[in-house]
């Protein structure tokens, strides 16, 4: 009997490590808002559904770093489905001016932000659970300067 239960267990684990997964890419961050008090940037996620049914995201998390240090972190819950086929998807990042102050060194070096996006994409999967798409991405920032002004 527990032959039996042990072949049907590597039968099942099998089939779920080949299961087809959805396939993420963080494409870009980019400037979305200025406003009085803060900076929002915006991720812009391609997520490709295998399937053909929606599936449910569960939570969008995320990590901005610079300079090896965090920015800014923080969670999206239950942002919606991820439709069958392509889908686009949006992270909005809120960062203080507060905070941009602090990357002072790293400003005057070059002028411009070096940075560092993580995000955790949890979906549901049917029988799976929940699985994690991690996707991060680098780059930076060119700050304008005064010339930039008056153009």
């Amino acid at each position: 009997m527990s032959g039996f239960l042990s072949s049907a267990k590597n039968y099942v684990t099998d089939k779920i490590a080949n299961i087809k997964k959805p396939e993420a890419e963080l494409k870009d961050v980019d400037l979305s808002d200025v406003s009085r008090d803060s900076v929002t940037l915006k991720g812009k996620i391609s997520v490709n559904n295998p399937y053909d049914r929606s599936i449910p995201i569960c939570e969008i998390s995320f990590v901005l770093k610079s300079g090896g240090r965090v920015i800014v972190s923080g969670t999206i819950p239950d942002p919606g489905c991820l439709a069958a086929g392509l889908t686009h998807l949006d992270v909005p990042v809120k960062v203080p001016y507060s905070i941009l102050f602090s990357l002072a060194k790293d400003i005057g070096a070059d002028w411009d932000i070096d940075y560092e996006m993580e995000v955790g994409l949890i979906i549901d999967l049917p029988i799976v659970g929940n699985i994690t798409l991690p996707l991060s991405q680098k780059g930076e920032f060119k700050l304008p300067t005064f010339s930039d002004f008056f153009k």
